[in-house]
């Protein structure tokens, strides 16, 4: 789909000042580079990882990519690279998926009489970068609830119920600790395209968009700083699970290993006692069968008190 804003305009490409191409046909693609002689960036080179590939000048533009990370409403979060192409004269944006920033910025500025390329991209990196902001917000209570789970006085006293909560708060971190490591990546790539558009374009924007561009790039950075906390507050609470796991598991075997070993004395006087040899003197005991008794229930209380005693039980 092509849009091109402000909208009133949308007749003729050329008078456009922002091209937005969604998932483009290679009739659009066409279309663009015929009225304004840019190349438009395919996927796979938006997908590139490569610094030198993601922020490079052609004939006069600027070609910048980001991987974005969109949430959807089922709580899903996906990678779309997006793709820009900076100038003078035009703003392209190439994108293959839905970007809810997009679209805000698109409402604001389809009914404007006059727009430069440089304000619609600066509108754009300030929603995107509003937009993740609000992302990591809902991350951070996220952790927050996780938190109070883990760190909870009152545990279940059921170690089945209690591990299954835990395994699952496992898996629930481990995909949070992911989508931080995603989230940094993009904060990183989306201030150098800021701090690559100062430096790069100062003859043709406007002191205005400099000094927003620059402090877009100065709230990235604290962002940024802001997913290292939360990547840090992730470890602590896999840690923190995995190490409440293993003392529960470390109970478990400490009550089998104490009925184990308070079991082989019984075991070993009714073994005794039930050998079938035809000369024992307790068979003409009239107390020998108490006396059996008696010796097991010491047999098992002894051991008892002295793992009371160490205060292993």
């Amino acid at each position: 789909m092509l849009n091109a804003y402000p909208s009133n305009r949308r007749p003729s490409l050329g008078g456009s000042s922002w091209i937005d191409l969604a998932d483009p046909t290679d009739a659009e693609q066409s279309a663009f580079e015929q009225a304004f002689g840019l190349r438009v960036p395919t996927r796979e080179e938006l997908s590139e990882i490569e610094t030198t590939s993601r922020l490079r000048s052609e004939r006069d533009a600027l070609y910048m990519s980001v991987p974005l990370i969109i949430a959807s409403q089922e709580g899903a979060w996906t990678i779309a690279p997006t793709g820009f192409v900076l100038s003078k004269n035009i703003l392209l944006t190439v994108r293959f998926t839905r970007v809810a920033a997009f679209d805000k910025v698109a409402a604001e500025l389809s009914a404007a009489e006059k727009l430069e390329p440089a304000e619609a991209f600066t509108q754009i990196m300030e929603e995107i970068v509003d937009h993740m902001a609000d992302q990591l917000e809902a991350t951070a209570n996220d952790l927050d609830s996780a938190s109070q789970i883990v760190f909870r006085e009152n545990v279940s006293s059921r170690p089945s119920r209690e591990s299954g909560l835990l395994r699952r708060l496992m898996m629930r971190t481990g995909r949070t600790s992911e989508r931080m490591s995603h989230l940094h990546y993009t904060l990183v790539c989306l201030e150098r395209m800021a701090k690559f558009t100062t430096d790069r374009c100062r003859e043709w924007i406007g002191p205005e968009q400099i000094s927003r561009l620059q402090t877009i790039a100065s709230d990235i950075a604290s962002l940024v700083q802001f997913v290292e906390d939360l990547i840090s507050r992730v470890q602590l609470l896999q840690d923190a699970v995995t190490g409440i796991i293993s003392i529960d598991q470390n109970d478990i075997v400490k009550v089998l290993t104490i009925a184990s070993v308070v079991g082989i004395p019984p075991i070993l006087v009714v073994g005794i006692y039930g050998m079938n040899f035809k000369y024992m003197p307790e068979l003409d005991w009239p107390w020998g069968y108490p006396f059996a008794l008696v010796l097991v229930a010491v047999s098992i209380a002894l051991p008892l008190i002295w793992f009371k005693l160490k205060d292993w039980m």
